[in-house]
């Protein structure tokens, strides 16, 4: 029970915690504040107005392509990605997991900023699976053959859990794998800058952007990723560098590792990321020019990416619930090293308990039923591809999320104030 509501026992011990160690606390997995959330939205379904499709007599689209006019463009099968978390942050097994799951379902699985895991894209080989890579800050595994043997490249500038802030692998979880697939040392700490100390400004990123392209022969989509920040500003720029996508992690974004401080008080929760990223997509007429918005952070099922795709995403990325599928219970240890179902965790041993075949086809399930979900929402409010909803098929529960969103408000059908109305 809370003492009240300000001075409740997890303050009072996580000040008792700083006065002990004279450090401040790091914890992993994401935030756990309450936020506004895409729950405090609900789907329209079609009846007089508009008529219902039967998913099981009807086809139902869900395919979404990143990159048409390229010559290798990303294809998904499903409006569906494993976001980027690292090897290091993830165990080898958890990784081949997520490639395997992924490759199951027709998507995409991106490596993070750790550089890219041989058995990882041995898999997606096997069975058809696509590989995302990341040019983060830090740059570590980056080479040619890192680029070029990719299906997308993405330009991390910020991340959910912890925005403006960069990546730290601490020494203990660095393992003589992990230092060969990120080219550093054994027994060191790594650690990714804040930013790009070669990006200071939307021309130094449309630069990068226009490199890598040349690196990867202008066959294959970038990605910019950014955190949740000067949304509207900073995906404006973002589009103005010239990527095939703009990717936005929410608030509710998880991390292996992140001050508490800034992962419960910094950022901006996915629900308030939309209105000002669509405005600034709309003002530069991105899509009809065929630049796709990526959307992330606390996405769980098929209602969360019918919601998100409704407010203008074009594809969902998921990490946390990947690993949930794969055996993940939310401990919030993953900065620890010590995670007892070998995820988190660099630990031999516990990584020996995660059956990565099994586990894998534990996540493809867990994407089948989801996109089945998906279809199924679609499919009772009107339409026949995921890609059509639109703010006109959601209605807002409370007057704060109809403001943040602009969807029309329950009983008063149409929307409260909204950011696109300022």
């Amino acid at each position: 029970m809370a003492l009240s509501s300000i001075w409740t026992k997890n303050i009072i011990k996580n000040i008792q915690q700083k006065g002990e160690e004279g450090k401040y606390q790091l914890r992993g997995f994401g935030a756990n504040m309450p936020y506004p959330s895409l729950d405090d939205l609900l789907i329209v379904p079609a009846q007089i107005h508009k008529t219902a499709y039967d998913k099981y007599r009807e086809t139902i689209d869900t395919k979404v392509v990143i990159g048409e006019d390229l010559k290798r463009p990303l294809e998904l099968e499903v409006p569906i990605f494993i976001a980027a978390m690292s090897f290091g942050a993830i165990s080898k097994h958890g990784k081949m997991a997520f490639a395997k799951g992924a490759s199951q379902v027709g998507i995409a699985t991106a490596t993070g900023e750790g550089g890219r895991l041989q058995e990882e894209t041995e898999i997606c080989e096997k069975y058809g699976g696509k590989l995302i890579v990341q040019w983060s800050t830090g740059r570590f595994g980056v080479n040619m053959d890192y680029l070029k043997n990719a299906d997308a490249v993405e330009v991390k500038l910020g991340q959910g859990a912890k925005p403006g802030m960069g990546g730290h692998l601490m020494a203990e979880k660095i393992n003589d794998k992990i230092a060969e697939t990120r080219g550093i040392d054994e027994d060191t700490d790594a650690l990714s800058p804040c930013r790009h100390l070669d990006v200071e400004s939307a021309e130094d990123l449309a630069k990068h952007v226009n490199l890598l392209r040349e690196l990867t022969n202008y066959e294959i989509p970038i990605i910019i990723k950014l955190g949740p920040g000067d949304i509207y500003e900073d995906t404006k720029l973002a589009i103005e560098a010239g990527p095939d996508a703009v990717a936005i992690d929410g608030g509710e974004g998880g991390t292996g590792c992140a001050p508490h401080i800034v992962a419960e008080h910094a950022g901006v929760p996915t629900l308030g990321v939309f209105e000002p990223a669509m405005k600034a997509f709309n003002e530069t007429g991105a899509k009809e020019r065929g630049i796709k918005f990526l959307i992330m952070g606390g996405i769980r099922n098929g209602a969360d990416m019918y919601k998100a795709l409704a407010l203008g995403a074009d594809a969902c990325g998921i990490g946390t619930a990947a690993m949930v599928a794969i055996g993940c219970i939310g401990c919030q240890q993953c900065h620890t090293g010590t995670c007892p179902y070998g995820i988190a965790t660099q630990d031999e041993e516990k990584v020996a308990k995660l059956d990565p075949d099994e586990a894998g086809d534990k996540l493809g399930n867990y994407l089948k039923a989801t996109r089945e979900e998906l279809v199924t929402l679609t499919a009772l409010s009107g339409h026949n591809d995921t890609h059509e909803p639109s703010k006109d098929d959601l209605v807002a529960l409370n007057i704060n999320a109809s403001a943040v969103t602009g969807v029309k408000l329950m009983g008063y059908d149409k929307p409260v104030t909204s950011w696109f109305d300022k």
